[in-house]
């Protein structure tokens, strides 16, 4: 049966044309899952999750896993609204999101980079009253205040929002994302996450965010996009040899921005500017400075 959904439509028809062709790499290039694996891993997370009334609120906290799109694509299928919540959260903050968003369910990471653990609380969880508007993903954000709020996105707005991306960037299924940015976060999960499953592009899942290795692991893996955050490339202009790329946010790369050069609009350097984000197309210039940088210094993992 057809699916309603249109995150989910645009799976089936994703998972038609390259179930067999890898979706998710780790920095080494070894496959973590093809297209079908998403798949029939979506199926055995729904076997784990059970039965849980439609609108039942689950937290994902795994970090940068490769089990991400199986469990977005399980929770649309169940009608579950998703909360990703990033690892670098305290307890008390953790807590707080827990009791704010009504959760149900939270996936968690286990030690080791296994399968992830799944709990139901007993305490926190009632089924909020959506409406007929129930939505797919509540983004946490604290807004001018110190208290979280939870903002609601629906299917179709992930979608356009992942579509905007991909034909701004002139993103297509035979380039490759380079997953350092954590997925959990609004910029990961709209450039990494959605992507994968609306458009099949195929990513790289880096959880090592030091700046010689994001470098080493770009020049490995063959990635030809890597979306990126202020912080990375401030940490990039501390080092010897400076990635070309610019900024649209005036404190983004301060007294070093005038030495930059501007990306020429092709596919081997478009940038992508937002406030707060950026994303460098087809990574020919980090390739290069990872090369000088392993020439000049040796091992870029040591």
């Amino acid at each position: 049966m057809k699916s309603s959904d249109p995150l989910l439509e645009v799976w089936e028809k994703t998972l038609a044309r390259k179930r067999d062709a890898p979706a998710i790499f780790a920095p080494s290039g070894e496959v973590l899952r093809t297209f079908g694996e998403i798949e029939q891993r979506t199926r055995d997370l729904l076997q784990n999750i059970g039965v849980l009334p439609e609108g039942n609120v689950l937290a994902v906290q795994v970090g940068n896993h490769e089990d991400w799109p199986s469990i977005l694509i399980g929770c649309l299928r169940k009608h579950l609204v998703v909360l990703p919540l990033e690892q670098s959260i305290s307890e008390q903050q953790r807590a707080e999101a827990l009791k704010i968003c009504h959760v149900n369910v939270v996936v968690s990471a286990v030690p080791g980079g296994g399968s992830p653990e799944i709990v139901r609380l007993r305490t926190t969880g009632t089924t909020p009253d959506w409406g007929e508007r129930r939505p797919a993903l509540l983004k946490l954000t604290s807004g001018t205040t110190a208290t979280p709020r939870a903002i609601r996105f629906r299917s179709e707005q992930l979608l356009a929002d992942c579509n905007q991306i991909c034909n701004t960037m002139e993103i297509a299924d035979d380039d490759l994302n380079f997953g350092v940015v954590p997925i959990s976060h609004s910029y990961g999960f709209s450039n990494l996450l959605t992507p994968l499953i609306a458009r099949g592009v195929p990513m790289v899942i880096s959880r090592d965010r030091t700046p010689r290795a994001i470098l080493a692991d770009l020049v490995r893996s063959n990635a030809t996009v890597f979306p990126g955050m202020p912080v990375f490339y401030q940490a990039f202009c501390e080092m010897e040899h400076v990635p070309r790329c610019q900024s649209s946010g005036s404190a983004f790369l301060p007294e070093r921005l005038s030495r930059l050069q501007s990306p020429r609009d092709s596919r081997n350097s478009l940038i992508w500017q937002s406030t707060h984000f950026t994303v460098h197309r087809n990574l020919a210039g980090f390739a290069t400075i990872a090369k000088q940088l392993t020439r000049a210094k040796g091992s870029l993992a040591s």
